[in-house]
């Protein structure tokens, strides 16, 4: 048995790891490339905490200062749950949520989270679009080759 483990040994450290160790970061690669002339992602939103928003919106935002989707990305932000904190006048989010608006992301707001909240529209700013579900929208966003994304 030992005399056939030191050249088993060998034949791996040889012929399967050497390849992957030798292997070094190409530093010329620049990623996967935008091959298509239009791309759609819809990112979705169900909590209120402020650490999961910031990282959203900055996630969103890499998206579409991303070289090789300029021009080519459509976004949409689904809320629903407790997500619509984010669109409360109150909140510390309209500068952004205007700057995502202003570069084409579609903004909406479930309905049946604000219903079953009781929350009131005239809450929530005024330059958001409301969907009657989000799961419905979800449904037919990945139906028409959206990509859904949940940071």
């Amino acid at each position: 048995m030992k005399k056939l483990l030191f050249p088993f040994l060998l034949f791996l450290t040889t012929f399967c790891f050497q390849p992957l160790l030798a292997q070094q970061p190409n530093a010329e690669y620049i990623g996967a490339k935008a091959k298509l002339g239009k791309y759609k992602a819809a990112y979705t939103l169900t909590t209120n905490d402020d650490k999961h928003i910031i990282h959203l919106l900055k996630n969103m935002q890499n998206a579409l200062s991303d070289p090789r989707l300029k021009g080519k990305l459509k976004l949409e932000l689904i809320v629903y749950s407790e997500g619509y904190k984010i669109y409360e006048k109150t909140g510390p989010y309209e500068a952004q949520l205007k700057q995502l608006l202003d570069m084409g992301v579609i903004l909406t707001q479930c309905e049946n989270s604000i219903i079953a909240r009781k929350i009131d529209k005239k809450t929530l700013f005024p330059f958001i679009s409301y969907v009657p579900s989000a799961q419905g929208e979800i449904i037919i966003r990945g139906a028409d080759k959206w990509v859904i994304i949940q940071p």
